[in-house]
């Protein structure tokens, strides 16, 4: 199994007030193709910026990020972009949908983006949206769905493009025990089909049990 990720020697600081703060100390982790890993740590562990820096939204760091063949600190900004687009998928604990647009439509145009053909984009987000218990909701925008069903609508977003790999930031942390439980094995079960990797971040450790492995991140560092 070849690596998807490989993370070495990251290292990340900020200074407020004066003081640098040091949120990661040389982190190293590697994900592989398929494989879904936890990230497992308490708020202010620095979970959100090492995933931060593995999505290429920022820069400052210092260590490697590698995505297959990309060496991320060696590429320019509009390479870092295309990477983003053709690479990854994003789950955050908020949906962040548009809200003026309809559950398909949000699926649909993140794959526009991409270069699809939109006949090609609309099949396959019905089929993921079908996947995920909305086949009755597509024409339904945000506001007319639950936390859940707009949870499971930011799942088939992330996944149109057909990512490596999938980058989730307590995927559904702003559920209800019960419906996080529920929206969370369908978002294991669809990536494994779809045969992404995935590394989500989390701080719960009974939904990280249910992933393939647990890497725990403390004062900055991989236990």
């Amino acid at each position: 199994m070849s690596d998807v990720l490989q993370v070495a020697g990251l290292r990340r600081s900020f200074v407020q007030g004066g003081v640098e703060i040091h949120v990661l100390r040389g982190v190293d982790l590697k994900v592989g193709e398929g494989e879904i890993v936890a990230l497992l740590g308490p708020s202010g562990s620095g979970k959100s910026t090492l995933l931060q820096a593995v999505g290429l939204l920022e820069g400052g760091y210092e260590g490697s990020i590698r995505i297959k063949e990309l060496e991320a600190a060696a590429l320019k900004e509009t390479e870092r972009t295309a990477a983003r687009r053709d690479m990854l998928g994003f789950v955050y604990q908020f949906h962040h949908l548009l809200p003026d647009f309809s559950a398909l439509e949000n699926v649909v145009l993140a794959q526009l983006v991409h270069g699809a053909a939109r006949a090609e984009a609309t099949a396959r987000a019905e089929s993921l949206l079908g996947a995920l218990g909305l086949a009755e909701r597509l024409t339904h925008k945000p506001s007319k769905l639950s936390g859940g069903e707009q949870q499971r609508v930011a799942v088939a977003r992330a996944l149109a493009n057909k990512p490596a790999l999938i980058l989730a930031d307590e995927p559904t942390g702003n559920l209800d025990e019960a419906t996080a439980d529920i929206v969370f094995a369908e978002f294991l079960r669809l990536v494994r089909e779809e045969g992404s990797a995935a590394l989500v971040a989390t701080h719960n450790e009974r939904i990280a049990a249910k992933m393939d492995r647990i890497l725990r991140l403390h004062d900055g560092v991989i236990e």
